[in-house]
């Protein structure tokens, strides 16, 4: 009776590339299946972004198997994709820290390998990154190759075609590897594109392709570029790719990206071709070899902590709906009362709520693909001709469009309103995802105005409030998660602009919170009130324009003022200070803090935690009310516990 040995796992010998290199070809495809095997159960237990990840194993096996990273560069877009790729650079060990306090993060990032050239947790950089790279390769007289790795929505933005085409017009020796997860440019792929694919990438393709062209050199101009002309539309037509010849690159594929016999021998072409750029077309599936994330994709694209087994997902159950469904059902009853309201989001209908207004009125509804420049553009078209366009993008993203902001929005006073979702801290993306800025680059643009609801109540009545504003730009910011669980009006009466509200008066310290530090500020107001400091504590509600008239009273009536926001200096606070000084109110005496995420990037963890750490809780407001009292606060609380 024969028994069958189990196969040693391959995945514990490689802790490098270099490890990786040292395998047969005949190896690959088992390492491959431990690699998704380890990353599945990795993810179930930090969750991440999973479907994408799971779509590149065989292609980032392959890459770093013919490449010689890290001396070759290959940058990963977004950086959804790079899990595999961390795990094959000595950071398996550390993978079940993950998007945790102090751990791995969820996207590439220089300070955490050499592996990474290029931090990415936004899209659509790669091309640009490594055209870059290439040109310094050039200027240093470096061998080194450089690989751009673009999917998941990322050739939606425009910046990846600005790329290209200053990647053809340079004529630069860069490699990008198009992603194709999800069907959108090509059909399903097979045995005779792998065959073409391999033939035109091939060193006697391009020998005779490069005889033909001395022929054609010598041949009349309109002849000549009349057969240059007929040579690329026919490897058009057989393979595809005519728009990324148009750009200047070389194109081939499709390929299957979960073929080894397919993918190898094109990259070890095109990893030996001398000419210009050149765009690899791979097919690949999301999700690929886990059938929970096989057969819902979207679903897992991002996930929580999962059962491995049913894929299964914990999902805590909710105290309160959270800010972005408040928005999103708050933007159909406006819609239903006003037919000239539309939605935008730049490809996140379901992470921004506007889902719900795609399902009630579908011709309202506009999805731009991840290009918020265009995004905002667009918006600003609509409301030339009198429509009422509301942009749902989050606040990290809304970066991307500062110009459009400002010259095709503000500049012409047009009611383009904006919902920024993700305003302030947004847990465990970290920095790159953070809304930290929104507040100090939208309260300098003149005619903006700028709200903050301190709960959903409110954010379902600024809702109304903005579907009203017909003379300028506006804006409303709300963080991540659930809301606190108010019960929200049914028909929301719209906010008067620029009035803030008294929610508790007191006598000698106030504070004034914009946003949703407001619950934490009333904790505050309590726990001072233990030490005999009577609170005032006051919801801002605008950033811009400021209720001049509540500021003033509280200035002139209480010894300190506390401001808070969620977000950098530079926005709601610095703006106080700058009426404060202007007006001569702390001439007087008055001592003032404004409490502001620090002047650096945070990193990833619980919310919470960071506000926390960062002085923006109930106990960093009192201690800034103890300094500016120049009291000893520890030496309080210990005497008062």
């Amino acid at each position: 009776m024969s028994t069958t040995r189990p196969q040693t796992p391959l995945l514990d010998l490689v802790n490098t590339p270099e490890d990786l290199r040292g395998l047969q070809i005949g190896q690959l495809e088992q390492l491959a299946g431990e690699l998704r095997a380890e990353m599945v159960d990795a993810v179930s237990t930090t969750g991440g972004h999973l479907g994408a990840g799971l779509g590149v194993v065989e292609l980032t096996v392959a890459l770093h198997y013919i490449f010689n990273t890290p001396e070759d560069r290959i940058v990963w877009d977004v950086g959804h994709q790079s899990y595999p790729h961390k795990i094959l650079t000595n950071r398996r060990g550390a993978i079940r820290s993950l998007r945790q306090p102090g751990g791995l993060s969820g996207f590439t990032k220089r300070t955490e390998s050499k592996y990474d050239p290029f931090g990415a947790g936004h899209s659509s950089t790669s091309i640009s990154a490594g055209l870059g790279m290439a040109v310094a390769r050039d200027l240093q007289g470096s061998g080194r190759k450089v690989i751009s790795v673009i999917g998941d929505g990322s050739m939606s933005a425009g910046m990846a075609y600005e790329a290209m085409n200053n990647a053809g017009a340079m004529d630069s020796r860069l490699i990008v590897i198009l992603n194709d997860n999800d069907m959108s440019i090509a059909p399903p792929v097979g045995a005779m594109s792998a065959y073409l694919a391999r033939l035109i990438s091939g060193r006697t393709y391009r020998k005779v392709r490069g005889m033909a062209k001395q022929i054609i050199s010598k041949l009349p101009p309109r002849l000549e570029e009349a057969a240059a002309k007929a040579e690329e539309y026919a490897r058009g037509m057989a393979t595809g790719g005519t728009l990324f010849e148009e750009l200047g690159f070389f194109y081939v594929g499709p390929i299957d990206g979960h073929n080894f016999d397919h993918l190898l021998p094109v990259l070890r072409n095109v990893r030996e071709r001398k000419g210009g750029p050149v765009l690899v077309h791979v097919v690949t599936q999301k999700g690929k070899g886990y059938g929970p994330a096989e057969e819902s994709d979207d679903k897992y694209h991002g996930v929580g902590r999962f059962n491995v087994v049913t894929g299964a997902q914990e999902k805590p159950v909710p105290k309160a709906p959270t800010y972005t469904e408040i928005f999103g059902a708050a933007l159909v009853r406006a819609g239903e009362r006003d037919h000239k309201i539309t939605a935008i989001t730049a490809a996140m209908p379901e992470g921004t709520g506007t889902d719900q207004f795609a399902s009630a009125f579908p011709d309202r509804f506009f999805d731009t693909g991840i290009a918020e420049q265009h995004a905002v553009t667009f918006a600003a078209g609509q409301a030339t001709e009198g429509l009422k366009p509301f942009v749902a993008i989050y606040s990290t993203f809304l970066q991307r469009g500062y110009d459009q902001l400002v010259h095709d929005v503000a500049l012409q006073k047009l009611p383009v309103r904006f919902a920024i979702d993700r305003a302030g801290l947004v847990g465990a993306d970290g920095p790159t995802h953070a809304g930290a800025f929104d507040l100090a680059f939208l309260s300098n643009l003149p005619g903006f105005t700028v709200m903050a609801p301190s709960d959903e109540a409110e954010l379902a009545a600024m809702v109304a409030t903005a579907a009203g504003i017909d003379d300028g730009p506006s804006a409303i910011r709300y963080p991540r998660g659930e809301g606190t669980g108010v019960q929200i009006p049914q028909n929301p009466e719209p906010v008067a602009i620029g009035k803030g509200r008294i929610v508790r008066k007191g006598s000698k310290v106030a504070i004034l919170s914009l946003g949703t530090r407001l619950a934490e500020s009333l904790k505050a107001a309590d726990e001072l009130a233990a030490y005999g400091l009577s609170t005032t504590v006051a919801d801002a509600r605008f950033a811009k324009p400021l209720d001049l008239d509540m500021i003033r009273s509280l200035a002139r009536r209480h010894e300190v003022l506390i401001t808070i926001e969620e977000g950098a200096s530079g926005g709601f606070g610095a703006q106080i200070m700058h009426v404060l000084s202007s007006e001569g109110l702390l001439d007087d005496g008055l001592k003032i803090r404004s409490l502001t995420l620090p002047d650096v990037f945070l990193g990833q963890g619980k919310a919470e935690d960071i506000y926390a750490e960062a002085g923006l809780d109930a106990r960093g407001m009192v201690r800034a009310v103890f300094s500016a009292l120049r009291r000893n606060y520890d030496a309080a609380a210990s005497q008062n516990s």
